[in-house]
């Protein structure tokens, strides 16, 4: 098996080896919560050395990777028994595997992220006629001319829109509500002293450099309905809610204790028509 494939990303890109190696290292386990060969085999054959990951990364860190794919992966299950053949747009899709997971043969799916990228996803990947790549950042308008309008559209952003300014991500959400109408969007938030633990305990930990530091936090996701957009919140929840039935007494504890914290929500906005 090939193990010789470079990284050459910039420093925010490359954060995405995080997640990677959580969801590969789950997938090891002897019953995963989620099962993800796809993100092992990736793994595999890249060339990089994980050891300050793996040294510095606390399970507990791990475990939030893998409960953000459990809560999307079931939003988008359950969106896809009503609108099977939905469009749904992966923002900073980095080297996610979601497809993978829920492809059910008649969505359209779409992997957006910087072109370095989309370069380094074409090693592992491949475009069909159900799956298509679209190299650009997201505070590129253009962007929303390569996705074919559908009234269903579904969009998903994990781990990746506090690395924004609270303004860029209110531009973002104002522009999906401008050029989607009635669209739904799935992502992942941090609280204050979330972002806090997370620039120090992830990011700096893991070996990433500390100009990539998380910028973006809210309180509560009550919050996004104060901006001068019209949406409403279809669920905001800490996010280990509902996803502690399989977990051992230890991690049943710890992540317990981060939802009491209040790191990390999972948000479902709807957008109206």
């Amino acid at each position: 098996m090939r193990t010789d494939i470079k990284i050459d990303l910039g420093s925010i890109q490359k954060t995405l080896l995080l997640p990677l190696w959580g969801r590969a290292m789950e997938n090891k386990k002897s019953k995963p919560i989620l099962r993800d060969t796809a993100a092992a085999e990736i793994l595999e054959k890249i060339d990089y050395d994980f050891s300050t990951i793996a040294a510095n990364i606390s399970w507990v860190t791990q475990l939030s990777w893998i409960a953000r794919c459990y809560h999307i992966d079931n939003t988008v299950n359950k969106f896809l028994l009503s609108y099977p053949d939905a469009v749904v747009v992966n923002l900073g899709c980095g080297l996610d595997t979601t497809y993978e997971r829920v492809n059910n043969g008649k969505l359209s799916w779409y992997d957006l992220d910087l072109p370095d990228v989309i370069e380094l996803r074409k090693n592992f990947m491949q475009e069909t006629v159900n799956r298509k790549f679209i190299s650009s950042s997201l505070l590129n308008e253009e962007w929303t001319e390569k996705i074919v309008k559908n009234n269903n559209p579904l969009f998903i952003a994990a781990g990746v829109l506090y690395y924004f300014k609270e303004e860029q991500v209110r531009d973002l959400f104002r522009l999906i509500y401008e050029r989607f109408k009635g669209a739904e969007l799935i992502f992942d938030a941090v609280t204050k002293q979330g972002l806090e633990a997370a620039n120090k305990r992830v990011i700096r930990d893991g070996g990433m450099d500390e100009t990539v530091f998380l910028k973006w936090s809210i309180k509560n996701p009550k919050e996004l309905l104060k901006w001068d957009i019209p949406l409403h919140i279809i669920s905001g929840n800490l996010l280990f809610n509902g996803f502690k039935k399989s977990l051992t007494l230890k991690e049943k504890y710890g992540t317990f204790l981060s939802d009491l914290l209040k790191i990390m929500y999972m948000v479902h906005l709807g957008f109206e028509h």
